[in-house]
């Protein structure tokens, strides 16, 4: 028997918000909310700008210390440099995210995403301060990251700030944060519109003329601040316009686009590989992970040079690999660049981005989406001239193709990544191949990563379903077996289209199951198949064996699945029920599971997650110090194995709220209904007094001070 297990997640504490000036003058005025909602939308916009200038100058001042001043004192050491200075800029970063706010570790969209989810876009203000440090240290000493995640996540922690301090509702709150993050968009690459659709379709999710309108101002102002310091230009020098060359083109770009979604699943997947290892050693403190990056980081950027290329790759001041590596890019969009060197540098960034963010860095994945993008366009382009030289245009024009397309490969963000590439260009002819491969690339993307992006795929490693950005899909964590009807009518595969037509009218079912002569599960009829008997005209005395859907095209239901994924397999095959069957035994019936029953599991789950998020934020507010996440891991033998919570619930402190279930890979949220199975992990939020107590319901006896922890010998 395990001893429970003290979270390793640090609870993010969610105090109330506290009344004071400014929302006693919203109270006492009562102006029009759309005038609140313009305003407030304004002062977003005003500080995701300046917000904005003052996050590129940390990054320039970091850069000056990193490599110019630490170069000239340390001259004697030759380029030794460019391996501590990264370390020690990953060493205060570590120190930075994990003392003061973890929430700034990576690359900051996916935490604004889970707020908006979660916690009615509620996000500590120490954030905004933490992220701008930890992200410009990140950035200015080398690490391969970018600067659009960080200023998104510091554009929302500021509209977050200015809506918990108004006292606003949790949609108002939500509407800042996404201005926020249009604001950081839009100042950084001078990119307004891009900046709104970047809101409203990532962070949001969906797209409305009330949310529009108010991230446009926000988009505006920022872009407006942008200007004015840094000028109205672009954020990527471009060349001459792009156009094309052949229309045979348009059979080249697509191959573009399915290499962009390979190259954009493979950033995912070894970025949280990486992630993954550094999690994996339990034995070196957090705040050092980073410091180790760095150093690999280091080492790999002394390394590459030494290659024997047809173009050397040699750097002067700072690797080509590090930082957020626009030179590069632009290099490319000029077609400066040899094929060896952009897929050296193609497979090198996605290393050192890797490293940087896996071990615990800060920073975005926007820029170096891009910088592969392009690294992968241009040598495309550049290989496909050997073969087509007569039809292959420009490399910078694919190379500005394969920038949006492998963004969107990784974001899952299509509109998005059209829309900020036409902005940096303004050249219309190049959109039609642009938008042809951007489509492909999100596509396969998708099918290929079961429609989990860069930003989503982190939340849902942590038990967190995104559904097209913003619901949380709750269905995920309700089984079959929680919401299926166990007791449903049956039909005999003898039965008359006659009877089978009485049957329906009098149960007003829509689908019964069809039973064989030994009561095993035969088919399915459903009232589709009786209208299209009836165009047939069969005969009202033949049996329904002749109408009934049958194995193997009957599709059926099984008691462990989560509803959410039934609910896609009927959605794709326009289906209203399926029959439940034992996993073991397919032809033995165990129920059925119809729209009906996923509405209430839905609207169930949905009540039950609003009351433990209500609970567990009464509780931190009131017992903050006193409060703890724990997590009891159940075995056979424990006596709540078999019972549901509605029947070990008078059994639990008063003081108590079970979270979660951890079970075979899933996130279970519990309700009255749910069954304890040997095996399972809850996660409950309790007052520490209370420990004890809660040990003994889960497991029945007192838990003995010798008792071993999870992990270590019983010996």
């Amino acid at each position: 028997m395990s001893e429970p297990q003290r979270s390793v997640r640090a609870p993010i504490r969610l105090r109330p918000p506290r009344s004071n000036r400014l929302a006693a003058l919203l109270d006492r005025w009562h102006p029009p909310s759309d005038l609140v909602l313009m305003v407030t939308a304004l002062v977003v916009g005003i500080g995701g700008g300046v917000g904005a200038v003052i996050f590129r100058y940390l990054i320039r001042a970091m850069e000056w210390v990193g490599y110019d001043w630490i170069p000239a004192l340390t001259s004697q050491w030759d380029k030794a440099y460019v391996v501590f200075v990264p370390a020690i800029g990953g060493l205060l970063v570590g120190l930075l995210v994990y003392y003061f706010a973890p929430e700034a570790k990576g690359h900051g969209v996916p935490e604004v995403m889970e707020a908006i989810a979660l916690r009615g876009g509620r996000i500590r203000p120490v954030v905004a301060i933490i992220k701008s440090l930890a992200s410009s240290i990140c950035i200015g000493s080398g690490g391969s990251v970018g600067r659009e995640g960080p200023i998104v996540q510091i554009g929302s922690a500021l509209g977050s700030t200015l809506g918990q301090a108004l006292n606003l509702s949790d949609d108002r709150i939500n509407n800042l944060v996404a201005c926020g993050a249009a604001a950081g968009i839009a100042a950084t690459f001078n990119a307004p519109f891009a900046g709104v659709v970047f809101a409203l379709e990532i962070i949001l999710g969906r797209f409305s003329v009330r949310y529009f309108s108010s991230v446009v101002v926000a988009a505006v102002a920022a872009s407006v601040i942008g200007r004015i310091v840094f000028g109205d230009v672009p954020a990527f020098a471009m060349p001459a316009e792009y156009g094309l060359r052949s229309l045979w083109e348009f059979l080249v770009y697509p191959v573009l686009g399915v290499l962009a979604a390979v190259v954009g699943i493979l950033f995912t997947r070894s970025l949280y590989a990486t992630e993954d290892f550094f999690d994996g050693r339990k034995r070196v403190p957090e705040w050092v992970k980073p410091a180790i990056g760095g150093a690999l980081l280091g080492l790999l950027a002394l390394t590459y040079p030494l290659l024997r290329l047809a173009q050397p790759v040699t750097w002067e001041r700072m690797p080509q690999i590090y930082n957020v590596g626009y030179g590069i890019i632009e290099a490319a969009l000029a077609g400066h660049l040899a094929l060896t060197v952009v897929a050296l540098l193609l497979v090198l960034k996605l290393i050192a981005t890797s490293l940087t963010l896996g071990s615990g860095g800060s920073g975005g994945v926007f820029a170096p989406s891009l910088f592969m993008g392009a690294m992968l366009g241009t040598a495309f382009a550049l290989g496909m001239t050997r073969l087509f030289p007569n039809v292959i245009g420009s490399s910078g024009a694919y190379a500005l193709v394969g920038m949006a397309a492998v963004f969107a490969a990784a974001a899952h963000a299509p509109i998005t990544a059209i829309l900020i590439l036409f902005e940096l260009t303004g050249d219309y002819r190049i959109m039609l191949p642009l938008m042809l491969t951007v489509v492909i690339a999100t596509i396969v993307a998708r099918w290929l990563l079961n429609d989990e992006s860069i930003y989503t795929l982190k939340l849902t490693r942590r038990g967190i379903r995104l559904q097209r950005g913003r619901d949380v899909d709750i269905l995920q964590s309700v089984t079959v077996a929680e919401a299926m009807t166990h007791q449903t009518d049956t039909a005999p595969r003898t039965m008359t289209v006659r009877e089978i037509t009485a049957v329906f009218d009098r149960t007003h079912h829509h689908g019964i199951p069809v039973l064989d002569e030994d009561g095993k599960l035969w088919g399915i009829v459903t009232i589709s198949d009786l209208e299209r008997a009836r165009l047939d005209e069969v005969a009202l005395d033949a049996p329904i064996a002749e109408i009934t859907t049958t194995w193997p095209r009957l599709q059926v239901a099984y008691p462990d699945e989560s509803v959410g994924d039934v609910l896609a397999r009927m959605g794709t095959r326009g289906l209203g029920r399926l029959p439940v069957v034992a996993r073991e035994d397919p032809y033995r019936l165990l129920g059925m599971i119809r729209r009906a029953d996923i509405v209430r599991a839905y609207d169930l789950a949905l009540a039950h997650r609003a009351d433990i998020q209500h609970r567990t934020r009464q509780m931190q507010a009131q017992f903050e110090a006193g409060t703890e996440f724990i997590d009891f891991p159940l075995s056979a033998d424990d006596p709540i194995v078999g019972a549901s919570l509605a029947e070990i619930a008078p059994s639990l402190p008063r003081d108590c709220v079970l979270v979660s279930i951890q079970r075979d890979s899933r996130t279970i949220i519990p309700h009255g209904d749910t069954v304890f199975q040997a095996g399972d992990q809850i996660t409950a939020f309790t007052h520490s007094r209370d420990v004890e107590s809660l040990f003994r319901c889960f497991h029945g006896v007192a838990r003995t001070s010798d008792q071993p922890r999870k992990g270590e010998d019983a010996t």
